[in-house]
């Protein structure tokens, strides 16, 4: 049960650093297309992945001892959860701005949890479906703002597809893994490394087949964008995702998935402290839901 509970509060700091990194992911989206940007915060991720393996030494565990097919199913998770979810998402986040790809990120929670009753056999208890779904109900309530000024309606329908589409992947992605991830000898910095380095691999492999390959790549030549390109990336691709695993390793992937879904509500916190955005009765009924949500999932037993 301690486990559960740590597993629990893995989820919560995911969900945490991901709303930091989102704020400046948006940021970096005005100049740097998905594609790159994915890749490059990829590869920031797996050099300080690297690092944490070269420091942990002997306690990274023994790489002959994994087996390959455990491999091969992080591999397919990393190339679904990462290469393609994050670049649709990114492609979504440019089209539709923060707020109503708040809306389209409700979909990752009930998503986890389809997929996690259809291929773990998962069950809940009824305080922590209705915790789920305040958490929900308050993200759907503080995101009902007006469309994006200038957009036109195909670009909205887009990106509220690609939202979708990343959605579904990086549920179906994750749920996959999680029979690996729950694996003793396993290690989660490896299983988080070998997901991101088969997303990498992937979107190396487009990048280069790509006929604007050469602005692809200029994403690794210092620039000005760097100051918020690499602290994204850093707190996105390497805090996030090791806690997101973490959370996933050892607490139900549907418990894990609704408390992931509170980002939403700290990037409200985060723009309205950061971005000097206004602070509605809308988002403080929502913030009230969701720390109730949060409770509920979180401290149920």
């Amino acid at each position: 049960m301690e486990t559960e509970f740590a597993g629990r509060m893995y989820a919560l700091i995911s969900a945490l650093s991901w709303a930091c990194a989102l704020v400046l992911f948006k940021r970096c989206g005005e100049n740097v297309s998905p594609l790159p940007l994915n890749l490059f915060k990829n590869i920031v991720g797996l050099l300080l992945l690297g690092l944490t393996l070269l420091f942990l030494r002997h306690d990274g565990g023994d790489v002959a001892s994994f087996e390959t097919p455990d491999i091969l199913l992080l591999c397919i998770s990393g190339i679904l959860g990462i290469a393609l979810a994050d670049t649709a998402f990114l492609f979504a986040l440019n089209r539709l701005g923060v707020s109503l790809m708040s809306i389209v990120e409700c979909a990752y929670s009930p998503a986890v949890i389809f997929c996690a009753i259809i291929m773990l056999s998962e069950d809940l208890h009824w305080p922590q479906y209705f915790g789920a779904g305040l958490i929900v109900s308050a993200v759907l309530l503080s995101t009902r703002h007006a469309p994006p000024a200038g957009q036109t309606r195909k670009q909205l329908s887009l990106g509220f597809m690609w939202g979708i589409i990343a959605m579904l992947l990086m549920a179906f992605g994750i749920v996959l893994a999680k029979p690996v991830l729950e694996m003793q000898q396993f290690p989660l910095i490896w299983a988080t490394t070998i997901r991101l380095a088969a997303g990498a691999v992937v979107l190396l492999m487009l990048s280069l087949a790509s006929p604007n390959r050469r602005k692809h790549f200029s994403v690794f030549l210092p620039n000005a964008y760097w100051r918020v390109s690499i602290p994204a990336s850093i707190l996105g691709t390497y805090v996030a995702l090791i806690f997101w695993i973490a959370g996933f390793k050892y607490a139900k992937a549907s418990i894990a998935a609704a408390l992931n879904q509170t980002s939403s509500i700290f990037a409200i916190i985060l723009a309205t402290v950061v971005l000097k955005e206004s602070f509605t009765m809308r988002k403080a009924i929502s913030a009230t839901l969701a720390i109730t949500g949060v409770l509920l999932v979180t401290l149920t037993r």
